[in-house]
């Protein structure tokens, strides 16, 4: 038991920081941005899926001049569940991207990385709050609209 104070103070793991090591924490740093632009793709579609069904039954039900519908406000609804998703799918993979980003920025890998001070995504950051705004105001619009 007289180890144990000694098993705390050691890393996790040895860092190697080669060059083959650097590439491997690169590309995973890569995949993360990949991958949080896929989501921000998603929440889009989900976003502009939800509003066109609100938009296209709205329309569709003045130009046809049919009977109103047994359930008026299902396409508003429908539209509501769409956008909500989209942007509750957006926030949820823009926490999961931070808390990565922040364990690949830790001290255990500044060796690796190859730089001291790794550049903030800003760009990744800003079209992801962009399009959580969007996603809001079409949920608010939308909203609005059903009452």
């Amino acid at each position: 038991m007289a180890d144990a104070p000694d098993e705390l103070s050691r890393p996790r793991f040895e860092v190697d920081s080669s060059a083959r090591s650097h590439l491997a924490w690169f590309q995973t740093w890569t995949v993360l941005e990949r991958t949080m632009a896929s989501w921000v793709v998603t929440a889009i579609t989900l976003i502009g899926f939800g509003f066109t069904i609100v938009l296209l039954f709205d329309e569709l039900g003045r130009f046809t001049g049919t009977n109103p519908s047994v359930h008026p406000l299902a396409p508003y609804q429908f539209g509501l569940l769409l956008i909500g998703a989209g942007v509750a799918a957006l926030v949820a993979a823009g926490w999961q991207y931070r808390a990565v980003l922040a364990y690949l920025r830790q001290r255990d890998f500044a060796a690796i990385a190859g730089a001291t001070q790794i550049p903030a995504p800003r760009l990744v950051y800003a079209v992801t709050v962009i399009t959580i705004f969007i996603g809001v105001f079409a949920f608010l619009a939308v909203a609005v609209r059903a009452l």
